[in-house]
């Protein structure tokens, strides 16, 4: 790298140039230089208020105005620092020590340098979108100060120096700066007495050493922490990472495999000898999980810690297949560690392996349950995790393992470690330093995970903060709103900003020549009306139809317009596109936008006028499409019906007006509609949908029932699909490269493998899957004309062997992958729902322009940005799905908490020892084990074959898949999760 530098004796805002030269390789494999040229200023200010020389020569945006400055006057003053300090952490503070960073009692005023938050964003894109967070709070007054532009602090790349090397003196360098800069500052205003120190955090001992060398006031995070008031509860928050390698070091003896390098690893990928993918624990085997890859259809099986090698969920795993005379079928055995490793001290690790013997015979048996009974299956593929190329650690909610902690160490906090017991089953326990275990144990805990090395059996993580009691409402539900990374604090400040000044005086203009107004149609004079679920308050659609003179309809669906209210790349864009959806759980509801937007001014609620997004069809009797307008509008909804009160409406025979008769030929057209998409191939799936009845005043649950599903549910859903499709089709017309779409593809055959087996064993029935229609035909044949709930079993075992709908952008993939296999749809978009869903709010964006109403916006048109946003939105609408669903699962706990009920079940899966069943009544589902039958445990011969379980000895019955049982539901708080659910018995 070389340096070109003007001289700097001339003004002192003149740019200075510096170039930085790249060397990469092509996709050709051929080297291409690159040379980037760097503009070095000295007008970039320290942001210090203490600062007046930086303020007077700052630079002011467009608009004329300089950014405000965040450092404060007064830093927090501590023993160590009587007259205050600003902090400079380095890149692995910041990783290591993020939790800790962004509690409110400590970790104010901090610099973060450019150099650090460039290698900050390369190493975690969850963390540094967590860092952006803090420099934008004023609380925390958080300061990127760009180092690297700035001539003083820029450094240049030694010969023979690497890149971290030289990262750190970047940082060292920026210290000294600041040290110097603000005490000459001070000098002249004859201030020097209140000269704040300039402390730079780094847990690398060389960088601390040089540092000091220097002159420099530097600490490690533990030695900073340990000055603080609340040293203690804010030291367990230290990353163990580096005191986890430290203890092990010599401990001689070496647990896992070593991992792979990443060259390693991609040089395998790329040969075909090794295979990458995304790690699935299993649920019912904690010594079991699989990966699917391109190269195999099925999914590859990996068996036992040291072929999983510390894969925890959701990594991006690499393996290497095992020879084909060691490959195995997946096991049917309930395998779980607490009955395994019961009582294990998480304090102990000498002389460990890594498999203990009761872990070796319990995988043996549940392999041999299998092997030993079938010959018609061949063994799948099964592979060994040889690295992880991308690790998915999170925070993980959980609660303390009481036996693993000395519940009599009461004085001095003395430090511990003991373990943490996810509620997420799939996770293995978590080893944690605390010296607050006594006051943890009973709790609702958050931490994170900081490594797992070779020669520990279990990750090692730091504590966060205690979430408050198990099984209360408000820790129950803050644990599962972080356990699927949900959004949920308020909106800041400089979000709410942006909503309209007047507030909730807002309306739709009077004069129809205001600017709101323009290009807009009149609508106001359509009776338009609204069909949602009872006390829905954020509506995002409304409806009309009415006959035309020439024997046609006119529909129309009309979507709340937030594009008018949410402009792009600001403040609240950024915020509803980070956080995705709206998460609607039984006691609350996650706005993805402020609360006087999403009730209120973009609500379509009755009887105001509200700016609207209308799709207006003109549709046949028979309910073809004739003809397709898309216009911005403004409209007048005549009522707010729920489902409910608009089928009693329709039913009702006196009503006759000009609503309930739109209402009505909506009704018939939708069921035309329905029809269309039923011939085309359209499947009719099922998922248990429940509704928790709560108490009025306290919300807490009273009762469990099945949703009823009315034909006005039918009629909202098929005109909110045609709307979908007739925007996918306009906006894909108007940017086939950029259009946002979303779609659903077809489920490669082995994912319905077993349930095709299943249903030709005990039913002898077939199930066609050559195409969505063929797969539509043989779910209808499905039946049992005894058991009508037969049909819809199979429809939820369908379900769950389909892939998941994805947002994408219409440039990554060819036309004829757009299709919605689901919907028997060549193309398809989300539009109808954006208060809820930032991509509707995208595809409004992209209505507007197709149709010139205004200009789209560049980030629009760009295809890597899109597909990050839809990268973020499939997550976040996945997560927001699981989130809903665990919320149902705790209130059904509640809402029978200290009940039981007996109920018919039906069995949905045979293990070896025990069996899945289904309850209709609650639509929820839940394992009954072998062991749980009688005292002593019943013995157990299991038929893989035949999908049969005999429970002979101390209890004897035959248990049949797809057969019909009866249940003892009563509630039970689960000792592995510490989660209050239901507990199922055989009776």
């Amino acid at each position: 790298m070389t340096s070109l530098k003007r001289s700097t004796t001339g003004e002192p805002n003149a740019p200075n140039i510096s170039s930085k030269v790249y060397v990469r390789s092509t996709k050709a494999g051929k080297a291409q230089k690159i040379v980037r040229e760097i503009y070095l200023r000295q007008d970039i200010p320290c942001s210090s208020k203490l600062c007046s020389s930086c303020l007077s020569s700052a630079p002011a945006d467009a608009n004329g105005v300089v950014a405000p400055f965040v450092l404060s006057e007064g830093p927090a003053r501590t023993r160590g620092f009587p007259n205050g300090h600003y902090l400079v952490p380095d890149t692995n503070i910041l990783l290591q020590g993020l939790d800790l960073i962004e509690q409110t009692s400590a970790f104010y005023d901090v610099i973060i340098l450019q150099t650090v938050l460039e290698e900050f964003q390369h190493r975690s894109l969850p963390l540094y979108n967590r860092l952006l967070a803090l420099t934008r709070s004023e609380d925390k007054r958080f300061y990127v100060f760009f180092n690297e532009f700035r001539l003083e602090t820029y450094v240049k790349r030694q010969v023979g120096e690497t890149i971290n090397d030289r990262n750190d003196r970047a940082v060292r360098r920026a210290v000294e700066w600041y040290g110097k800069h603000l005490k000459e500052e001070m000098k002249r205003k004859g201030q020097s007495t209140r000269l704040p120190s300039i402390v730079m955090l780094s847990d690398d001992v060389a960088n601390l050493r040089k540092a000091k060398e220097e002159g420099l006031c530097a600490f490690s995070l533990e030695g900073y922490v340990s000055g603080l008031e609340d040293a203690d509860r804010m030291l367990d928050m230290v990353s163990a990472a580096r005191q986890d390698r430290d203890a092990m070091v010599n401990k001689g003896q070496l647990f896992y495999p070593e991992h792979y390098s990443v060259s390693k690893m991609r040089t395998g990928v790329k040969a075909g000898v090794l295979h990458q993918g995304i790690f699935n624990a299993s649920t019912f085997n904690y010594l079991e999980g699989s990966i699917q890859v391109s190269a195999f259809e099925r999914p590859l099986v990996i068996l036992g810690r040291e072929n999983i090698n510390r894969a925890m969920q959701g990594d991006i795993a690499v393996v290497e297949v095992l020879p084909r005379d060691q490959w195995k079928m997946p096991s049917s055995k309930i395998v779980e560690e607490d009955t395994l490793n019961k009582n294990e001290n998480a304090d102990a690790e000498e002389g460990e392996a890594i498999t203990t013997e009761q872990e070796r015979r319990a995988l043996q048996d549940a392999v041999r349950a299998v092997h030993g009974k079938t010959s018609k299956d061949e063994p799948q593929p099964t592979a060994r995790v040889v690295g992880i190329m991308k690790r998915n650690w999170r925070q993980y909610v959980g609660h303390i393992d009481m036996s693993s902690s000395n519940r009599s160490i009461n004085q001095g906090r003395k430090q511990e470690i003991v373990f943490l017991i996810p509620m997420d089953k799939r996770i293995p326990r978590i080893r944690i330093r605390t010296r607050q275990a006594s006051d943890l144990v009973g709790k609702r805990v958050l931490v994170t995970v900081d490594s797992w090395e070779r020669d520990s059996r279990y990750p090692m993580g730091h504590f966060v903060r205690s979430l408050g009691e198990l099984e209360s409402k408000e820790a129950e539900t803050e644990a599962l709103l972080l356990e699927y990374d949900v959004q949920y604090r308020p909106f800041p400040k400089i979000v709410l900003d942006c909503l309209p000044e007047e507030g909730h005086n807002w309306k739709v203009p009077e004069s129809t020549t205001d600017p709101g107004w323009r290009d807009r149609k009149d609508l106001r004079d359509l009776l338009v009306c609204s069909i949602d679920p009872p006390n829905c308050q954020d509506i995002d659609d409304a409806l009309h139809a009415r006959k035309l003179p020439n024997g046609n309809f006119e529909v129309g669906v009309h979507i709340a317009d937030v594009s008018h209210f949410v402009k792009p790349n600001n403040a609240m864009d950024a915020e509803a596109s980070a956080r995705g959806t709206t998460v609607y759980l039984v006691n609350k509801r996650i706005d993805m936008l402020p609360k006087l937007l999403g009730t209120n001014l973009c609500s379509l609620m009755p009887y105001v006028e509200r700016y609207a997004f209308s799709v207006l069809w003109e549709m046949t009797p028979e309910a073809e499409v004739v003809d397709s307008t898309f216009t911005k509008s403004v409209i007048r909804s005549r009522e707010a019906f729920s489902y409910e009160q608009a089928q009693l409406r329709i039913n009702d025979q006196n009503q006759n007006d000009e609503l309930t008769q739109g209402m009505r030929a909506l009704l018939v057209l939708s069921k035309k509609l329905h029809q269309k998409r039923m011939d085309a191939g359209a499947l009719n799936l099922a998922s248990p949908e429940v509704k928790i009845q709560t108490e009025s005043e306290t919300s807490d649950p009273m009762d469990v029932e099945v949703k009823q599903m009315l034909a006005t549910n039918s009629l909202v859903e098929e005109f909110m699909l045609l709307a979908n499709i007739s925007v996918a089709g306009k906006i894909y017309s108007s940017t086939p490269q950029t259009a946002l779409l979303r779609r659903h593809t077809a489920p490669p055959p082995t994912n319905f493998t077993d349930l095709q087996t299943q249903l030709r064993v005990k039913r002898n029935l077939t199930l066609r899957i050559d195409s969505s229609k063929a797969l539509a035909d043989s779910l209808d044949a499905c039946v049992d004309p005894t058991e009508p709930f037969f049909n819809t079993l199979i429809r939820i075992l369908a379900t769950r062997c389909m892939m998941s709908a994805e947002y994408f952008c219409s440039g990554a993939h060819a036309p004829p992958d757009f299709r919605h296999y689901g919907l028997a749809s060549p193309i398809y978009t989300h539009f109808t729902s954006p208060i809820r869903r930032y991509a509707d709010l995208l595809a409004h964006r992209q209505l507007a322009a197709a149709i010139a109403h205004e200009p789209l916006h560049p980030s629009l048109l760009s295809k890597s940005t899109l597909d990050a946003v839809c990268n973020n939105l499939n997550r976040r609408h996945r997560n927001a799905q699981l989130a809903a669903r665990a919320s149902v699962e705790y209130y059904v706990g509640q809402a029978l908490k200290g009940t039981v009920r007996l109920e018919q079940a039906w069995v949905m899966r045979v293990l070896a020892n025990g069996f899945v069943v289904f309850v209709p009544r609650f639509g929820i589902e839940g394992l009954i084990r072998v062991r749980d039958l009688a005292e002593p445990e019943p013995q157990s011969e299991f038929d893989p074959e035949n999908f049969v379980l005999e429970i002979t000895g101390s209890r004897r019955v035959r248990i049949e898949l797809f057969g019909k049982v009866q249940v003892r539901i009563r509630d039970l708080r689960e000792e592995r999760t510490g989660k209050r659910g239901i507990s199922m018995e055989l009776v």
